[in-house]
């Protein structure tokens, strides 16, 4: 059976303040595979594709307009459990609402500039890993140090 992959992305916010080695840090830590990376300024068709669930909400085209803006840092990781656990190292989506400890409760006061995102579950996943990665950008690969990290 394959293992679980989630797709991250540092916003524009997270990159412009230099925190994308302290989160990609945080991942490894965790004992994730990181599978795809990559650094692009989204397009607008791009954006809308990727926040297409809210299109009918008021706050549509500012988070459109806020993810185009600048460079975004895509990510896929894979393991066991990755998208819940993601999700608990992200916190909550509104920063103030979130734990110390995790990404936004240490690096993150306004939910406009909340400088992550993460997979909320498998369909997405696939979703978004689809949209922003092609297949041949992703890699699969084994850690040398994976029987410490994980058990068969």
């Amino acid at each position: 059976m394959a293992a679980e992959r989630s797709f991250v992305a540092i916003k524009p916010d997270g990159v412009q303040r230099g925190l994308v080695g302290e989160i990609l840090g945080r991942f490894e830590r965790k004992g994730f595979k990181l599978v795809g990376l990559k650094q692009i300024t989204p397009s607008r068709a791009l954006a809308e594709q990727h926040y297409g669930v809210h299109k009918e909400r008021p706050f549509f085209a500012g988070l459109v307009d806020f993810i185009t803006s600048g460079p975004v840092v895509a990510m896929v990781w894979e393991g066991d459990g990755v998208i819940a656990s993601a999700r608990k190292l992200i916190g909550a989506t509104k920063p103030l609402e979130a734990e110390p400890g995790t990404i936004r409760g240490d690096l993150a006061v306004n939910i406009g500039r909340n400088v992550i995102h993460g997979s909320d579950a498998p369909e997405t996943a696939a979703f978004e890993i689809g949209l922003w990665f092609s297949p041949e950008e992703l890699n699969d690969w084994t850690p040398s140090d994976q029987t410490w990290r994980v058990e068969d």
